[in-house]
Protein backbone atom coordinates (compact mmCIF):
# COMPACT_ATOMS: atom_id res chain seq x y z
CA UNK A 1 0.00 0.00 0.00
CA UNK A 2 2.73 2.43 0.88
CA UNK A 3 4.66 1.36 -2.25
CA UNK A 4 1.70 2.21 -4.48
CA UNK A 5 1.35 5.61 -2.85
CA UNK A 6 5.01 6.30 -3.29
CA UNK A 7 4.95 5.27 -6.94
CA UNK A 8 1.90 7.37 -7.51
CA UNK A 9 3.55 10.33 -5.84
CA UNK A 10 6.66 9.84 -7.92
CA UNK A 11 4.61 9.54 -11.08
CA UNK A 12 2.72 12.70 -10.24
CA UNK A 13 5.95 14.55 -9.51
CA UNK A 14 7.47 13.38 -12.77
CA UNK A 15 4.37 14.31 -14.71
CA UNK A 16 4.35 17.75 -13.08
CA UNK A 17 7.99 18.26 -13.96
CA UNK A 18 7.38 17.21 -17.54
CA UNK A 19 4.34 19.45 -17.80
CA UNK A 20 6.27 22.41 -16.41
CA UNK A 21 9.08 21.80 -18.88
CA UNK A 22 6.64 21.56 -21.77
CA UNK A 23 4.92 24.76 -20.72
CA UNK A 24 8.20 26.58 -20.40
CA UNK A 25 9.37 25.24 -23.78
CA UNK A 26 6.19 26.41 -25.56
CA UNK A 27 6.31 29.90 -24.06
CA UNK A 28 9.99 30.47 -24.74
CA UNK A 29 9.66 31.53 -28.39
CA UNK A 30 7.12 34.21 -27.55
CA UNK A 31 9.34 35.74 -24.92
CA UNK A 32 12.63 35.31 -26.77
CA UNK A 33 14.58 38.12 -28.41
CA UNK A 34 14.46 36.60 -31.91
CA UNK A 35 10.72 36.81 -31.83
CA UNK A 36 10.99 40.56 -31.13
CA UNK A 37 13.64 40.95 -33.79
CA UNK A 38 11.36 39.13 -36.15
CA UNK A 39 8.52 41.54 -35.23
CA UNK A 40 10.72 44.57 -35.80
CA UNK A 41 12.16 43.24 -39.04
CA UNK A 42 8.82 43.18 -40.83
CA UNK A 43 8.12 46.56 -39.34
CA UNK A 44 11.33 48.07 -40.79
CA UNK A 45 11.01 46.05 -43.98
CA UNK A 46 7.50 47.35 -44.51
CA UNK A 47 8.52 51.03 -44.70
CA UNK A 48 11.49 50.12 -46.87
CA UNK A 49 9.22 48.09 -49.02
CA UNK A 50 6.65 50.93 -49.08
CA UNK A 51 9.32 53.41 -49.94
CA UNK A 52 10.74 51.31 -52.74
CA UNK A 53 7.39 50.77 -54.42
CA UNK A 54 6.54 54.37 -53.74
CA UNK A 55 9.60 55.42 -55.63
CA UNK A 56 8.89 52.81 -58.21
CA UNK A 57 5.25 53.80 -58.27
CA UNK A 58 6.15 57.42 -58.61
CA UNK A 59 8.44 56.55 -61.44
CA UNK A 60 5.88 54.26 -62.88
CA UNK A 61 3.07 56.74 -62.34
CA UNK A 62 5.32 59.46 -63.45
CA UNK A 63 6.07 57.45 -66.50
CA UNK A 64 2.44 56.60 -66.89
CA UNK A 65 1.21 60.07 -66.13
CA UNK A 66 4.08 61.97 -67.68
CA UNK A 67 4.36 59.72 -70.69
CA UNK A 68 0.95 60.80 -71.93
CA UNK A 69 1.81 64.37 -71.02
CA UNK A 70 5.06 64.17 -72.95
CA UNK A 71 3.28 62.29 -75.60
CA UNK A 72 0.61 64.96 -75.52
CA UNK A 73 3.24 67.67 -75.60
CA UNK A 74 4.96 65.86 -78.35
CA UNK A 75 1.70 65.47 -80.14
CA UNK A 76 0.89 69.12 -79.55
CA UNK A 77 4.32 70.07 -80.73
CA UNK A 78 3.85 67.77 -83.62
CA UNK A 79 0.52 69.35 -84.27
CA UNK A 80 2.07 72.77 -84.11
CA UNK A 81 4.89 71.62 -86.25
CA UNK A 82 2.37 69.96 -88.48
CA UNK A 83 0.38 73.17 -88.39
CA UNK A 84 3.51 75.00 -89.40
CA UNK A 85 4.03 72.54 -92.18
CA UNK A 86 0.42 72.83 -93.14
CA UNK A 87 0.73 76.56 -93.17
CA UNK A 88 3.88 76.17 -95.15
CA UNK A 89 2.09 73.77 -97.43
CA UNK A 90 -0.83 76.12 -97.73
CA UNK A 91 1.49 78.97 -98.61
CA UNK A 92 4.22 76.68 -99.90
CA UNK A 93 3.42 77.79 -103.42
CA UNK A 94 3.35 81.42 -102.18
CA UNK A 95 0.64 82.27 -104.68
CA UNK A 96 -0.50 85.30 -102.70
CA UNK A 97 2.16 85.96 -100.11
CA UNK A 98 3.22 89.57 -99.57
CA UNK A 99 6.17 88.76 -97.32
CA UNK A 100 7.47 86.22 -99.79
CA UNK A 101 7.13 88.74 -102.60
CA UNK A 102 8.98 91.39 -100.59
CA UNK A 103 12.00 89.12 -100.25
CA UNK A 104 11.78 87.55 -103.74
CA UNK A 105 12.00 90.13 -106.50
CA UNK A 106 10.56 89.15 -109.86
CA UNK A 107 13.24 87.67 -112.10
CA UNK A 108 13.42 88.31 -115.81
CA UNK A 109 11.20 85.95 -117.72
CA UNK A 110 8.58 85.74 -114.97
CA UNK A 111 6.74 88.88 -116.07
CA UNK A 112 5.04 89.81 -119.33
CA UNK A 113 4.96 93.55 -120.07
CA UNK A 114 2.32 95.21 -122.23
CA UNK A 115 1.62 98.85 -123.03
CA UNK A 116 -1.77 99.80 -124.45
CA UNK A 117 -3.73 103.00 -125.00
CA UNK A 118 -6.38 103.91 -122.46
CA UNK A 119 -9.67 104.08 -124.35
CA UNK A 120 -10.91 106.84 -122.03
CA UNK A 121 -8.02 109.23 -122.75
CA UNK A 122 -5.80 109.29 -125.85
CA UNK A 123 -2.79 110.63 -123.94
CA UNK A 124 -2.76 107.76 -121.44
CA UNK A 125 -0.89 104.52 -121.66
CA UNK A 126 -1.66 101.53 -119.46
CA UNK A 127 1.40 99.51 -118.47
CA UNK A 128 0.31 96.01 -117.50
CA UNK A 129 2.68 93.45 -116.03
CA UNK A 130 1.51 89.88 -115.64
CA UNK A 131 3.17 87.36 -113.34
CA UNK A 132 3.43 84.09 -115.25
CA UNK A 133 5.17 82.30 -112.39
CA UNK A 134 3.80 79.95 -109.74
CA UNK A 135 4.85 82.24 -106.86
CA UNK A 136 4.32 85.84 -105.90
CA UNK A 137 7.25 88.17 -106.49
CA UNK A 138 8.12 91.80 -105.92
CA UNK A 139 8.67 94.76 -108.23
CA UNK A 140 9.59 98.40 -107.66
CA UNK A 141 6.74 100.74 -106.77
CA UNK A 142 6.47 101.93 -110.38
CA UNK A 143 7.93 100.91 -113.73
CA UNK A 144 11.11 102.65 -114.86
CA UNK A 145 9.93 104.75 -117.78
CA UNK A 146 11.50 107.38 -119.99
CA UNK A 147 10.43 108.91 -123.28
CA UNK A 148 12.99 109.48 -126.02
CA UNK A 149 14.15 109.14 -129.60
CA UNK A 150 14.53 105.60 -130.84
CA UNK A 151 17.39 106.61 -133.17
CA UNK A 152 19.46 108.42 -130.54
CA UNK A 153 22.31 106.68 -128.76
CA UNK A 154 22.29 109.39 -126.09
CA UNK A 155 19.53 108.69 -123.59
CA UNK A 156 20.65 111.24 -121.01
CA UNK A 157 18.11 113.79 -122.22
CA UNK A 158 15.17 111.43 -122.28
CA UNK A 159 12.08 112.72 -120.51
CA UNK A 160 11.25 111.22 -117.09
CA UNK A 161 7.62 111.50 -115.97
CA UNK A 162 6.64 112.89 -112.59
CA UNK A 163 5.76 110.33 -109.92
CA UNK A 164 3.81 110.51 -106.63
CA UNK A 165 5.92 111.87 -103.78
CA UNK A 166 6.41 110.63 -100.23
CA UNK A 167 7.06 107.01 -101.19
CA UNK A 168 7.90 104.56 -98.44
CA UNK A 169 6.78 101.38 -96.76
CA UNK A 170 7.18 97.83 -97.96
CA UNK A 171 10.43 97.00 -99.79
CA UNK A 172 8.58 96.13 -102.99
CA UNK A 173 5.14 95.89 -104.56
CA UNK A 174 3.79 92.30 -104.61
CA UNK A 175 2.60 90.75 -107.85
CA UNK A 176 0.72 87.55 -107.10
CA UNK A 177 1.09 84.44 -109.22
CA UNK A 178 -0.99 84.53 -112.42
CA UNK A 179 -2.05 88.10 -111.64
CA UNK A 180 -1.72 91.40 -113.50
CA UNK A 181 -0.97 94.79 -111.96
CA UNK A 182 -1.13 98.16 -113.66
CA UNK A 183 0.54 101.54 -113.84
CA UNK A 184 -0.75 104.44 -115.91
CA UNK A 185 1.37 106.98 -117.79
CA UNK A 186 -0.23 110.19 -119.01
CA UNK A 187 1.95 111.69 -121.74
CA UNK A 188 0.15 115.01 -121.81
CA UNK A 189 -2.09 115.39 -118.73
CA UNK A 190 -2.75 119.07 -119.47
CA UNK A 191 -3.89 118.35 -123.02
CA UNK A 192 -1.41 120.89 -124.48
CA UNK A 193 -1.24 121.34 -128.25
CA UNK A 194 1.83 123.53 -128.27
CA UNK A 195 5.13 123.62 -126.44
CA UNK A 196 5.24 119.84 -126.45
CA UNK A 197 8.44 117.80 -126.69
CA UNK A 198 9.97 117.32 -130.11
CA UNK A 199 12.04 114.49 -131.50
CA UNK A 200 10.55 111.84 -129.24
CA UNK A 201 8.92 108.75 -130.67
CA UNK A 202 9.04 105.94 -128.12
CA UNK A 203 8.34 104.95 -124.56
CA UNK A 204 11.03 102.86 -122.88
CA UNK A 205 9.73 100.56 -120.15
CA UNK A 206 11.68 98.55 -117.60
CA UNK A 207 9.14 96.64 -115.51
CA UNK A 208 11.15 96.86 -112.27
CA UNK A 209 14.31 98.61 -111.17
CA UNK A 210 16.15 95.41 -110.21
CA UNK A 211 16.32 94.31 -113.86
CA UNK A 212 19.27 95.34 -116.03
CA UNK A 213 18.82 98.05 -118.66
CA UNK A 214 19.09 95.38 -121.34
CA UNK A 215 15.62 94.17 -120.27
CA UNK A 216 14.07 97.52 -121.26
CA UNK A 217 11.26 97.22 -123.80
CA UNK A 218 10.39 99.91 -126.33
CA UNK A 219 6.90 100.96 -127.40
CA UNK A 220 6.07 103.54 -130.12
CA UNK A 221 4.40 106.83 -129.25
CA UNK A 222 2.25 106.78 -132.37
CA UNK A 223 2.45 110.55 -132.77
CA UNK A 224 1.14 111.38 -129.29
CA UNK A 225 2.15 114.76 -127.88
CA UNK A 226 4.31 114.83 -124.75
CA UNK A 227 4.42 117.57 -122.14
CA UNK A 228 5.01 117.17 -118.41
CA UNK A 229 4.04 113.49 -118.37
CA UNK A 230 2.87 111.82 -115.17
CA UNK A 231 3.28 108.24 -114.00
CA UNK A 232 1.40 106.50 -111.20
CA UNK A 233 2.37 103.60 -108.98
CA UNK A 234 1.57 99.98 -109.65
CA UNK A 235 -1.98 99.16 -108.57
CA UNK A 236 -4.27 96.12 -108.71
CA UNK A 237 -6.69 97.84 -111.13
CA UNK A 238 -6.53 100.39 -113.95
CA UNK A 239 -8.89 102.72 -112.07
CA UNK A 240 -6.58 102.75 -109.04
CA UNK A 241 -3.58 103.26 -111.31
CA UNK A 242 -5.25 106.31 -112.88
CA UNK A 243 -5.96 107.78 -109.44
CA UNK A 244 -2.31 107.23 -108.47
CA UNK A 245 -1.11 108.89 -111.68
CA UNK A 246 -3.16 111.99 -110.95
CA UNK A 247 -1.24 112.38 -107.69
CA UNK A 248 2.15 112.48 -109.43
CA UNK A 249 3.91 115.69 -108.46
CA UNK A 250 7.56 114.83 -107.86
CA UNK A 251 10.52 114.58 -110.19
CA UNK A 252 12.38 111.28 -110.25
CA UNK A 253 15.80 111.32 -108.61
Amino acid sequence: MSLKVTLSSAALALCGALALSACQSSSTPAASGPAKASDSAPSSAAPASDSAPSSGATGSKGAASSAPAHSGSSATSGAKSGGGKTTGAATGSHLKDDEYAWSHLCPQGQLTVQVTKDSSAASRRVIAIHNNGSTACGVSYFPQIDIGNSKSADRSKNILPLIPGGLGGAPSFPVYANTTVYAVLDLNPGGATSGTATGVDEINVLATDNWPNAATQNFPLDGSLVLKPKLGLYQPSVADAISSMKMADSAQQ
